[in-house]
């Protein structure tokens, strides 16, 4: 999976950025909230805020409100569908003294929303990226303890297929499956190899594959395919 490694950088790159401008947006928020005054404003328009091909719209308050001899008018961070408020609603309003441009509506809409869905996005997708991570090693450290500890068994290969449990690009990896007779219990198991993300079919000559069963718990294996070429860049 060593190929597909710019995908795991990808998930985690965008979700760490996700996760920092999340953090700023907080940190803005909660600055924010230690110096602003309160008052009350009128909202004055809803502005069409269109999606990017035109679809559909949201609706964005406008808010007019007078503060320190200035009359102030100013759009809201957020747009919805339907819209929020209505033109002449009263909306409590926050702003900074001497500086009342900056202002916003006092709603969670406006003081959190985007740091909530950054902050969401940036969870999942750094959960997507970590989690790959972490299956990678877990999996590459049971490898290597089955390796040298397993009980190895000779199986009989059933074939070659595509593990479409598994997709990637539109792409599902491929696995060896074999089979054995367990004499203690007279069942039938099956064996899978790990994902292949290469078609091994050429490659797979033999008859018999060695699997390892796991000493402590036989229902964990690994089946043995170093008899396969290693992917160059892989």
């Amino acid at each position: 999976m060593n190929k597909y490694r710019w995908f795991v950088y990808i998930f985690l790159g965008v979700g760490s950025l996700m996760l920092f401008i999340a953090l700023l947006l907080w940190n803005n928020s909660r600055s924010f909230l230690a110096r602003a005054q309160a008052t009350t404003g009128e909202v004055v328009e809803l502005r069409e805020v269109r999606d990017s091909d035109g679809g559909s719209s949201t609706w964005k308050p406008v808010v007019h409100f007078a503060v320190e001899g200035r009359d102030v008018t100013f759009a809201a961070s957020f747009s919805s569908r339907p819209a929020p408020y209505d033109v002449g609603d009263r909306v409590p309003v926050l702003y900074l003294p001497g500086n009342p441009d900056e202002a916003r509506i006092k709603s969670f809409s406006s003081l959190w929303l985007g740091v909530v869905i950054l902050g969401g996005m940036g969870l999942v997708f750094s959960a997507i990226g970590g989690g790959i991570v972490y299956a990678t090693r877990a999996g590459a450290k049971k490898r290597h303890y089955l390796m040298a500890y397993g009980n190895a068994i000779e199986t009989e290969l059933q074939g070659v297929d595509r593990n479409t449990s598994v997709e990637l690009n539109g792409r599902s990896p491929w696995r060896i499956t074999s089979q054995w007779l367990d004499p203690a219990t007279r069942k039938l198991r099956i064996f899978h190899s790990e994902n292949l993300w290469f078609d091994p079919t050429r490659f797979v000559t033999v008859k018999k594959i060695t699997v390892l069963l796991d000493p402590k718990d036989t229902k964990q294996y690994y089946m043995d395919v170093s008899f396969l070429p290693e992917v160059e860049g892989g």
